[in-house]
């Protein structure tokens, strides 16, 4: 296996992301012109929020990593008919599951306000309104868990470019509902909400075609005579709670941000919203490769298997860190940028700058844990991710109540980030423990290269950053030109750098494979 094949799907993954998450940025400056970081805001993004959870918990991340593996065993032992018999089941018992958990989270919605976002109580219209929202935006959870699995289908299949290109269509839906809609209603967040649903919908259907084409466009069905289905229903529980650590941590910080202080709820979205960029474009991209390749290869008990991980951190350094170091120094200049307009605030920025720089902490973690968690996926084994899943939320909330309250939306950014970091280093603990990673020679010269070139771009950042004044005082478009020429010249110098330092990894993406000798 030559890195070709892995390096062009992270690619391909990653383009197609980056369309999603520039959408989504576009997105989110409509939204902030239309609701800023006022009541609004906080009931929409929490009513997006829980459907969000609940994906993670049923949808991308737990169903893939307990799915995809088992799929992947399939294909190597079991024959075509078998194969397609197995994934029609899982689909019927995971729509059967979804429907249930969708109707309870409609017919309940007053209750699950009240446990995520405990602070709007002494706002009954807010309250009121997040309980509305929450009833349009649940079914929301019914349609992208579908897409999940579709998705993972297709990538066992190895392709990639469909479920990458998909959310594209959300953010779409979403905009035009902000844009065409939201304009001629008393509620203007009702329109944005059903932009969720509509888009939800859509997506589904943009999968189908897809999955003609690979041979598994089939009714869902609720047999569960075949083993491989109740192999997935007992990985996936462990799997639910293991792959959303980083969403429950963010839901625990949503209802202490409820109680802390005025629209700390928004702050932290649109600062989160910057931080999911480079964790969506490469984060995500480079954790969906991983998966399908990391189980093929324990399921054919590969001596590449730790190689592969190896290659995958290495690449997660290499791209991770000065993404770090860039979001930390233009946090302000961003937010300005792409939020401060129409209702978002000077202000705004300020403080939604702060939980930005303590999110941006964890970048490094958070990427790191979508490449180490696979690797115990890939084996079958959700249990291990889970008890340490355990071990940081524990950490998030203990941070975050001692924290929170003196620093507010600060406190609770870095609360998460120093989680995702103990979740990461412990997943990293064991598998060298238990001889599944072995690090290759070269790591101690690729951190001192790599750090000092950061160090330089970020004093180049510094230098050309400019204050508060200057950014607000520039129109729209010359916001817009001077943080895209500050983010590319930090990426030429960076670039530039390694291959000057003759950091071999760089090289080596497009030419070798996962193995060094």
């Amino acid at each position: 296996m030559t890195i070709h094949h892995p390096l062009r799907s992270v690619l391909k993954v990653g383009s197609n992301t980056m369309v999603s998450r520039l959408l989504g940025f576009a997105r989110d400056v409509i939204l902030a012109r239309l609701f800023g970081a006022g009541e609004m805001a906080d009931a929409f993004f929490v009513a997006f929020r829980v459907p969000n959870l609940f994906r993670r918990l049923f949808g991308e991340g737990a169903f893939s990593q307990s799915f995809v593996p088992v799929l992947g065993e399939y294909r190597v032992t079991r024959s075509v008919e078998e194969t397609r018999a197995f994934v029609a089941d899982v689909a019927g018992w995971l729509a059967l599951t979804l429907a249930v958990v969708t109707l309870v989270g409609i017919l309940g919605a007053s209750v699950v306000v009240y446990a995520i976002a405990p602070g709007f109580v002494d706002s009954p219209d807010k309250f009121h309104l997040t309980v509305e929202l929450l009833r349009i935006t649940f079914p929301y959870l019914f349609f992208v868990s579908l897409v999940a699995l579709a998705g993972g289908v297709l990538n066992t299949y190895g392709h990639f470019t469909v479920p990458a290109f998909t959310p594209v269509f959300l953010n779409l839906s979403i905009i035009a509902a902000a844009l065409f809609w939201a304009p001629h209603l008393h509620q203007p967040a009702l329109a944005v909400a059903w932009g969720v649903f509509i888009g939800g919908v859509v997506q589904l259907c943009f999968q189908l075609p897809a999955l003609k084409r690979v041979g598994h466009l089939h009714w869902p069905r609720l047999r569960r005579r075949d083993p491989g289905v109740n192999k997935v229903l007992r990985l996936m529980g462990p799997a639910a709670f293991g792959a959303s650590v980083a969403q429950i941590n963010l839901f625990l910080n949503t209802i202490l941000a409820s109680l802390v202080g005025a629209n700390v709820v928004s702050y932290l979205y649109y600062s989160d919203r910057l931080v999911e960029f480079p964790l969506g474009v490469f984060g995500v991209a480079l954790g969906t490769v991983v998966l399908p390749l990391l189980s093929r290869q324990a399921a054919e008990r590969s001596p590449q298997f730790s190689n592969t991980l190896d290659w995958a951190l290495r690449l997660t350094w290499l791209i991770g860190l000065p993404a770090t170091v860039g979001l930390l120094i233009l946090a302000q200049p961003l937010l300005i940028s792409l939020f401060r307009y129409g209702a978002y605030t000077a202000e705004d920025a300020r403080q939604s700058a702060l939980s930005l720089m303590g999110y941006g902490l964890g970048i490094l973690p958070i990427i790191a844990a979508r490449v180490l968690a696979p690797a115990f996926y890939a084996h079958q084994n959700t249990r291990t991710p889970v008890r340490f899943g355990m071990i940081s939320i524990a950490v998030n909330m203990g941070i975050s109540l001692i924290l929170a309250w003196p620093l507010q939306q600060l406190g609770l950014a870095l609360a998460t980030s120093s989680a995702a970091l103990v979740n990461t280093l412990l997943l990293w603990q064991r598998l060298r423990r238990d001889g599944l990673y072995q690090p290759q020679p070269g790591w101690p010269a690729l951190l001192l290269k790599s750090a000092g070139l950061a160090v330089i771009m970020g004093m180049i950042l510094l230098s050309l950053r400019g204050d508060t004044a200057f950014w607000l005082s520039l129109s729209f478009w010359a916001r817009l030109v001077h943080v895209l020429g500050l983010v590319l010249l930090a990426a030429t110098v960076y670039l530039t750098g390694a291959w000057w330092l003759d950091i071999h990894e760089l090289r080596a993406l497009y030419r070798r494979g996962p193995s060094r000798g």
